[in-house]
Parts: C-alpha cells; sequence; structure tokens
C-alpha cells in the first residue's frame, strides 16, 4: 500500500457497518513506554505495576494520535466500550487504564486509531488492498509486536512472499 501508515499493517476492527469503520493497529510500537504515559496521567513511577513495559504502547492509526484506546482479555459493561467474539474487549475509560497501569494486567494501549468512511473500506477490499481473517486473541496479546503480520499472514495459510497487494492511490 503506498500509504506508509498501513504498509504491511495488522489492524484490529471492532466497528465495520454501513456507515464506516473503525480499528487500530496492532503491530507498530511506540518510541514511549507505560512510564511516560504514567506521567501523562500524574501516575508516579513507584505506582505503576511494571513501568518497563515498552512494548504495551502501539501506534494504532493516524486518526486522533492523542485518543487512547485500550485493549483487553475479557469484556467491558456496553457502555465503556466494544466487546469482540474473541474476548477482546476495547474501551477508551481513563479509569480503567489507571487501574491496570497500577495493578498490571494484561492489555495493549493504542494511541490513535484508523477509520474508514461509509463504504470505503468494502472499497479497499474489493480493490485487494486488505486481507482479512477473525480476530485472534493471540495476536494481539502475545508474541512481538514485529512478527504480528506475518502470524497474522499464518493465519490465512500464506507468508509474507506469497502477498502482492495492490496499492491504493492516495
Amino acid at each position: 500500500m503506498r500509504d506508509s501508515n498501513f504498509s504491511g499493517a495488522v489492524v484490529l476492527l471492532w466497528h465495520f457497518d454501513d456507515e464506516g469503520a473503525m480499528g487500530v493497529v496492532i503491530n507498530r510500537a511506540m518510541e514511549i513506554g507505560i512510564s511516560d504515559v504514567g506521567k501523562q496521567l500524574e501516575i508516579d513511577a513507584e505506582e505503576l505495576a511494571d513501568p518497563s513495559l515498552a512494548d504495551h504502547v502501539l501506534w494504532g492509526g493516524p486518526v486522533e494520535p492523542g485518543a487512547g484506546f485500550l485493549l483487553l482479555r475479557g469484556t467491558v459493561p456496553d457502555a465503556e466500550g466494544w466487546n469482540l467474539d474473541a474476548g477482546i474487549a476495547v474501551t477508551t475509560s481513563q479509569d480503567r487504564l489507571e487501574r491496570l497501569l497500577r495493578r498490571g494486567g494484561e492489555y495493549r494501549l493504542c494511541l490513535g486509531y484508523a477509520g474508514w468512511a461509509a463504504g470505503q473500506l468494502d472499497a479497499e477490499i474489493a480493490l485487494g488492498s486488505w486481507l482479512y481473517t477473525e480476530v485472534d486473541p493471540e495476536l494481539v496479546f502475545d508474541g512481538q509486536i514485529g512478527d504480528r503480520y506475518d502470524k497474522a499472514l499464518m493465519l490465512l495459510g500464506l507468508q509474507s512472499s506469497m502477498v502482492w497487494m495492490t496499492p491504493i492511490d492516495e
């Protein structure tokens, strides 16, 4: 894809209907870590469960880079976010994030998101610019960030050397 934001990106979608689509990129690390997020939330480093978690902060996408989307295993109340069939919840709750920072737990924080207007993602898929599969919690939470693209392709029975995507003219 010619758009460097999405070349080789693995996107977790939680909203996809006639009105558009929304998700986060889960295979792009940021240069900030949990301790930096804690500072922004005015949480002292000694209050953090594990301040060394650099791989827990991901670049979620180019839209609203200051917005945080918390991915976690399990569910959240409907008023607090979105629950995916695979046992992954997405929330923007700062309170939940602060609790996880202090107590620990399995989560990923994505800053920014990827969004598509009505029909846009459908058209990009039809052009061959995206491949898709069911969500796999292990892809989101386990392993190295840099391995997620190849692991996502493996879910489809593919290897990166077998894939040639049609670029989007943007």
